[in-house]
């Protein structure tokens, strides 16, 4: 039986797309293979990997200027490989410092390049954003650094920063595709495939063509985003599985109506289940309303204690991975792209019972 799984990451995939790669996991295309097991540069598999990639352009309407890279590593390789192709030996570079993400990402930005803090949510808890008025930059700065979702705080960004002249880098892996983007507004995209994407092992750069060649003297040529892009993402072995998994998701993604209606349906599954905790009396979210993520919503229970019961009588109800981050306790609800409405509905069912029978 399908659950609702609400992880935050490994995240769930549509329904549709599991099925279809199930249908071709031993047999793709008439090969008598799977797409496992094809090479990589092979005609078949190079046709589906630039079929993703224009997928992917026409949904967030990317810029002629920006190449698109699928690459292994994780987002959190990129935390190192942003500083060693955009920042020179000495440079400074601006960080906001917003929650565990962005934290990770300047901390290892710090062992490459003079980080200046420009903006730094601890006064609110890291349960808002700093004004942008209050923001102090370096104007020397090689780029401005944002996490514009944390997933572990809950806490997401109301606007897009300006940065001026400076190229703008943004850790999407939460957000992406989640709604539209103005991609022009960034010099640097990047984010992890597993939560709206697709499956782990895979990341996303999209980046601008000018910030191209730039890499630092000593970068692995497997880091330097124009050696890479220069070999079609190919420069060695891809996540092969991975990307043709993502062209699925975003075929899915075209079919149901593209970006914007995934923001209307976004939009909805969070405001609806805010719309419950903040009426319940039982429940609690601590993240400034303007600042509320729809992808991570974080909660409390009246009574603390309560927590280990709540998820396990959950689980039982097909409603998983409900346990907030190691870190910070509490409860989570991650509400990516394919997670339905009715998923959010069920949810809030079972939370109504569940603080019923507990309040």
């Amino acid at each position: 039986m399908r659950v609702y799984n609400f992880s935050a990451g490994p995240a769930m995939l549509p329904l549709p797309v599991l099925e279809r790669a199930r249908s071709e996991l031993t047999d793709w295309q008439g090969s008598g293979m799977s797409v496992m097991e094809v090479s990589h540069r092979g005609k078949a598999f190079v046709e589906t990997a630039r079929r993703a990639e224009a997928t992917l352009r026409e949904l967030l309407a990317v810029p002629a200027n920006y190449r698109v890279l699928f690459l292994a590593g994780g987002a959190t390789l990129q935390f190192s490989a942003i500083p060693m192709n955009l920042a020179p030996p000495g440079a400074t570079v601006d960080y906001v410092h917003t929650g565990a993400w962005s934290k990770k990402a300047l901390g290892e930005a710090g062992r490459y390049a003079r980080v200046n803090v420009a903006a730094d949510a601890k006064d609110s808890g890291y349960f808002a954003i700093p004004p942008e008025a209050s923001w102090r930059r370096d104007p020397s700065a090689a780029y401005l650094h944002y996490t514009p979702n944390e997933t572990i705080g809950g806490v997401e960004f109301p606007f897009i920063p300006d940065s001026g002249s400076v190229p703008l880098v943004a850790d999407c892996s939460s957000t992406i595709l989640s709604r539209p983007l103005d991609v022009a507004r960034f010099g640097l995209i990047y984010a992890g495939a597993q939560k709206n994407i697709g499956p782990s092992g895979l990341t996303l750069v999209i980046v601008r063509e000018d910030l191209l060649g730039r890499a630092r003297d000593g970068t692995p040529s497997v880091l330097d985003y124009r050696a890479v892009a220069a070999e079609g993402s190919m420069l060695n072995t891809p996540p092969t599985f991975a990307w043709y998994l993502a062209g699925l998701v975003f075929d899915w993604l075209k079919g149901e109506g593209g970006l914007a209606a995934m923001e209307r349906r976004n939009r909805e599954k969070a405001e609806t289940l805010y719309r419950y905790i903040d009426a319940s009396g039982f429940y609690s979210n601590p993240v400034a309303p303007a600042c509320r993520s729809w992808m991570n919503v974080p909660f409390r229970l009246a009574v603390a204690g309560l927590e280990q019961r709540f998820a396990e009588e959950a689980a039982r109800e097909g409603l998983t991975n409900l346990e907030g981050h190691r870190s910070v306790g509490g409860m989570r609800a991650s509400l990516y792209n394919a997670m339905p409405l009715e998923g959010v509905r069920a949810l809030v069912g079972f939370m109504s019972e569940f603080a019923r029978r507990n309040g």
